[in-house]
């Protein structure tokens, strides 16, 4: 599941969104619909520089202990996509682009459907993905401005921290994609103490620049409200992560 972002926002946020952009509200989708089940209408988090949308696509195989969107795990609709589609239109000119996000995205058969319908309204693209499906990464690369790719773990502890085997190559294939196409992207690793020391937090993003990657983040872990305690990276640490990578940033909420 992506790390990045939450329909869960601060309510002044959401209530500023809800004001400004009126956004369709959540019910009963048919069946077959697209899983939308989360709708944030205006960010300025979720994709670096972008002011966008983020719509939540829910199911994701993955149980990480850490995961703040576990209701989206499930999949399930939420939304019905022409209302989505009709109030996008409204917003030209207002938006940078969408960001599908979720759960994981890629998990959506109709993704590629989507993300031509939201290009062809105008808007840039954008996903957020755990890596889980490099081959329909793939499919979906060219419909695509820019990736967030999540990196949960080292090659001796993702597996466990998913809770399913097998993760880590899927991931390291989907990085080997991005490395090799045109379409920016980022890495990023939320990052739990009780999973990952700093030393080893350290050596997995060596490791990621040492492949190429040029830009590059870490999520500190939250527990409700607050960053898990530990979870803060050292100014040393941050001095060198910084000297590694073009761009690198730590986000703490």
């Amino acid at each position: 599941m992506s790390d990045a972002s939450s329909p869960k926002r601060p309510a002044a946020e959401m209530t500023a969104a809800a004001c400004v952009f009126a956004a369709p509200a959540a019910g009963k989708a048919p069946r077959g619909a697209p899983a939308l089940a989360g709708l944030v209408p205006f960010s300025s988090v979720d994709w670096p520089g972008k002011l966008a949308a983020v719509l939540f696509l829910s199911g994701c195989p993955w149980r990480c202990g850490y995961c703040h969107n576990a209701h989206l795990q499930r999949r399930h609709a939420a939304y019905q996509w022409p209302a989505v589609v009709d109030w996008l239109k409204t917003r030209a000119g207002l938006l940078d682009g969408v960001v599908f996000s979720g759960g994981e995205p890629l998990g959506e058969a109709q993704l590629p459907t989507l993300a031509g319908t939201v290009r062809a309204l105008g808007f840039k693209v954008a996903l957020h993905t755990a890596g889980i499906y490099p081959d329909r990464l793939a499919t979906v690369l060219p419909l695509l401005d820019w990736v967030g790719l999540d990196i949960k773990a080292d090659a001796n502890t993702h597996d466990a921290l998913v809770g399913r085997p097998g993760g880590f190559q899927r991931v390291q294939a989907s990085l080997a994609l991005l490395l090799g196409a045109s379409t920016p992207f980022e890495c990023r690793t939320t990052w739990d103490p009780a999973w990952l020391s700093e030393a080893r937090l350290l050596a997995l993003a060596r490791t990621l620049a040492q492949q190429g990657v040029r830009h590059y983040a870490v999520q500190a872990c939250r527990a409700g409200p607050v960053a898990m305690p530990g979870a803060d990276l050292s100014a040393q640490a941050r001095d060198t992560l910084a000297s590694w990578f073009t761009t690198f940033s730590f986000r703490e909420s």
